[in-house]
């Protein structure tokens, strides 16, 4: 589990790409509320390094995050130090009773796992279901095939005060997305280099509507979370689990 978002990584990712989980964030709040959930547990799958589960805290939410890199989470504990946490994978953790579900980020899409098999995540919907209490909800968002164009890379790179990223991108006729991430951070007086390779499966709206329904959930697909407009080729679910009442 260190070898993606390590530390540099995990650095740079926090100051220079926060905008996703911050603008995010009040679309979200306001879609716990209106689905009467205004507290409880969530659980925060890839938590990120905690900008966004420092706003669900703020709104009185308990939270727990689970992300796969130690670093990651070392970032996301220091910034709210009152949430639990759990450095595992999505495909194994256990997902405790709770209220809400939240994954930002395409993080389903991602293949860190050896275990994430699935041509759909299947499974791992199945899990937060029975996790889920009566009326609770499932928030999430993926990214779609058109990334980029098949056979085609793309480059592209972004800078801050002391770092600097590059990125190459190219997606496949098998709808997986790999992106080359080579980072300069600047450590003392140097710049010191580090590289890894993500791999995502590229999931259609369709096939995943389909799985949800099938696990039980109500689902709503939307291309913004409130007034945060998603990037191309992503969308985001809202998947409700129903309210049972007692004969």
């Amino acid at each position: 589990m260190k070898d993606w978002y390590k530390e540099d990584l995990a650095y740079i990712h926090d100051a220079g790409h926060s905008d996703y989980a911050l603008k995010s964030a009040p679309g979200i709040l306001d879609i716990l509320t209106q689905n009467n959930i205004r507290e409880g547990l969530g659980g925060h799958l890839s938590c990120g390094s905690g900008r966004s589960t420092l706003e669900l805290t703020k709104a009185h939410y308990q939270v727990l995050g689970v992300d796969i890199s130690e670093s990651i989470i070392a970032l996301t504990q220091a910034r709210v130090p009152d949430a639990q946490y759990r450095v595992e994978s999505l495909c194994k953790v256990d997902i405790p009773s709770c209220n809400a579900v939240i994954s930002i980020g395409e993080c389903l899409n991602y293949l860190f796992d050896k275990d994430n098999t699935d041509p759909v995540p299947t499974q791992l919907f199945d899990r937060i279901y029975h996790a889920l209490i009566p009326g609770g909800v499932f928030i999430f968002d993926i990214a779609e095939p058109g990334q980029t164009t098949p056979g085609n890379k793309t480059q592209s790179f972004k800078e801050g005060k002391d770092w600097i990223v590059l990125v190459e991108k190219e997606e496949d006729q098998q709808l997986i997305l790999t992106r080359r991430i080579i980072t300069f951070r600047k450590v003392g007086e140097q710049y010191r280099r580090d590289d890894e390779v993500h791999r995502l499966r590229l999931y259609k709206v369709a096939e995943v509507a389909e799985q949800l329904r099938q696990v039980g959930f109500h689902i709503e697909v939307m291309q913004s979370y409130g007034k945060y407009k998603l990037p191309k080729a992503h969308a985001a679910f809202v998947a409700r689990k129903s309210i049972r009442t007692q004969p």
